[in-house]
C-alpha cells in the first residue's frame, strides 16, 4: 500500500490539477507490504535494463536489426525488412518517421476493412486495414481500392521501456479509465489461447503482450509467419521452398525470432529526459503547468509495475526482478481516447490476432473506431513529426489539434500568457 500511496503523493506534490481521485486509484490496487518501488533505468545507450545480460541483449538486438530476405519468408507484401527499419531513432527500439497506410470504409456507420484485389484480379486480401507499401513481385503489390475513403497514416511507435508498460497491472489501467475517463479494452493474448488482457500496445491498444505485438509486426510489416501468426497474407509469388511458419526455432536454444524480439523489447531501458533542459526554470514551470491545465489527466506521469514474481498475460509470463516493482514515467494512461483526432479506423482483429481473432469482442472493436491510444510522451523530443499521423510538426500545433475529451485542456492552454505557453513547451522539449 505504501508504494501506491507514494505514487499518489508524488503526483499531487508535483502538480495541482491532475485529478486527485486518480492519484489515489493506485491506493486500492496494491499488495500489502510490497517493498518500496525502485526507479526504472533510463538511457539511450543500447544496454539492457537488467532483464538479460549484455551479451544476450546484444544478440537479441542483432535479431531485431537483421534484414529479412525472401528465402527467410519476407513478403509477399511488406513494409520493412527489419524491426529496426521502423524503430531506430536514436537507437534500436526507439521511434522513427516511418509510417504505414491504413484505409477502409463505412457500412451503416461501422468501419469495414477493405477488400484488396491483387494479381490482376485473381486474388483478394481481406480482413486488414493495412495497405502494404512493398511487395516481392508486381502481382502482389497492394493499392487502395476504390470506395475506401477513410485513409490515414500512422507513425511507428517507440518500443523502449515497453517491458515496464507490459507489467502494469490490468486493474490499474481499469481504475484510471473508471476515474479519469478513457477506454480500457480486452484484447486476445496470442500465446495464451482463449485468454485476454487490457490492451496497451499499438495506436489502437490492440495488444497487451509484447510477444503478441512482435508476431503481429513480423507478419504484417515484414510478411514473416510464426507460430502465433501462421497464415500468410497472400501466397502470390511466394517461392515454393518457403514453408510456414517461416519463423523457425533456433537449434541452440529453441527460441524463434519473435521470442528474441519480445525479449529485446522487454530488456530495453526507458527513454531518458534531457537533464539539462529539464533543470531549466522554464521546463520546471512548464512541468507544473502541464498538471495544472489538465494534460496529466491522460498523459499520466507515473506508473508502478507489479511485484517481481507476479504471473501476467494469462500466466504465460512471470515478471522478473528487473521489471517488477519499478516506478517509471511514460506520460500516458495507455487508454483509448477521443480527442478529435481519431482516424475512423477500427481494430482489424483478423490482421492483428490471426487465429485468436474470435476472442476479440465486436464491442471492443467498435470502441476503437474513433479513438486513439494516448501516446506516451517520454522520448517525444526525438520526434520531428507529431500525433498519430505525423501531420503536425510543432508542439504548439499538436496542442491545438486536441479536441473532444481534451477540449477544455486546450482552452486552458490557450488562456495562458505567452511566457507560460513557452514554458510548457519547454517542458515537452525536455521529455
Amino acid at each position: 500500500m505504501l508504494c501506491r500511496l507514494w505514487a499518489a503523493q508524488h503526483d499531487l506534490v508535483n502538480g495541482g490539477y491532475m485529478k486527485r481521485v486518480f492519484s489515489i486509484a493506485f491506493a486500492f490496487v496494491f499488495i500489502a507490504a510490497t517493498p518500496a518501488p525502485i526507479e526504472a533505468p533510463t538511457g539511450f545507450d543500447n544496454l539492457s535494463n537488467g532483464l538479460t545480460d549484455e551479451v544476450t541483449h546484444a544478440a537479441d538486438q542483432a535479431a531485431f536489426d537483421e534484414a529479412e530476405t525472401i528465402p527467410d519468408g519476407l513478403g509477399p507484401v511488406y513494409n520493412a525488412q527489419s524491426c529496426r527499419e521502423c524503430h531506430q531513432n536514436p537507437v534500436s527500439g526507439a521511434a522513427s518517421q516511418v509510417s504505414e497506410l491504413r484505409v477502409g470504409h463505412l457500412v451503416r456507420g461501422k468501419f469495414q476493412n477493405p477488400t484488396v484485389v491483387i494479381n490482376n484480379g485473381k486474388d483478394r486480401i481481406e480482413g486488414r486495414s493495412l495497405i502494404n507499401d512493398r511487395a516481392i513481385c508486381g502481382e502482389a503489390q497492394e493499392r487502395v481500392p476504390a470506395g475506401n475513403h477513410i485513409r490515414s497514416f500512422r507513425l511507428s511507435l517507440n518500443l523502449l521501456g515497453d517491458g515496464f508498460i507490459e507489467a502494469i497491472a490490468d486493474r490499474d489501467l481499469v481504475a484510471i479509465a473508471r476515474i479519469n475517463g478513457g477506454k480500457a479494452i480486452d484484447v486476445p493474448i496470442l500465446e495464451a489461447p482463449g485468454k485476454t488482457a487490457i490492451g496497451r500496445f499499438g495506436w489502437k491498444d490492440q495488444h497487451a503482450s509484447l510477444l503478441s505485438f512482435a508476431a503481429d509486426a513480423y507478419l504484417n510489416e515484414m510478411g514473416v509467419t510464426s507460430r502465433l501468426q501462421p497464415n500468410e497474407v497472400t501466397t502470390v509469388c511466394q517461392p515454393p521452398d518457403v514453408t510456414n511458419p517461416n519463423d523457425k526455432p533456433d537449434d541452440e536454444d529453441g527460441l524463434e525470432d519473435i521470442d528474441r524480439f519480445a525479449r529485446f523489447m522487454r530488456s530495453t531501458k526507458a527513454p531518458p529526459r534531457d537533464a539539462i533542459l529539464a533543470a531549466t526554470l522554464a521546463a520546471r514551470r512548464g512541468s507544473q503547468l502541464f498538471d495544472i491545465i489538465g494534460c496529466a489527466s491522460c498523459h499520466v506521469r507515473t506508473h508502478i509495475t507489479v511485484p517481481a514474481g507476479t504471473k501476467i498475460l494469462g500466466g504465460m509470463l512471470v515478471v522478473s526482478d528487473a521489471i517488477g516493482g519499478k516506478v517509471f514515467h511514460p506520460f500516458s494512461d495507455f487508454l483509448l481516447h477521443d480527442v478529435g483526432t481519431g482516424d475512423g479506423i477500427a481494430i482489424a482483429a483478423k490482421e492483428h490476432h490471426g487465429p485468436m481473432a474470435r476472442f476479440m469482442r465486436q464491442s471492443e472493436i467498435d470502441v476503437s473506431q474513433n479513438r486513439m491510444r494516448t501516446p506516451p510522451l517520454w522520448g517525444v523530443r526525438m520526434r520531428t513529426r507529431l500525433m498519430h499521423d505525423g501531420e503536425t510538426v510543432t508542439f504548439f500545433d499538436a496542442i491545438q489539434r486536441h479536441g473532444g475529451e481534451a477540449m477544455q485542456t486546450r482552452r486552458r492552454f490557450n488562456r495562458l500568457d505567452e511566457d507560460d505557453q513557452g514554458a510548457l513547451i519547454a517542458f515537452l522539449k525536455s521529455l
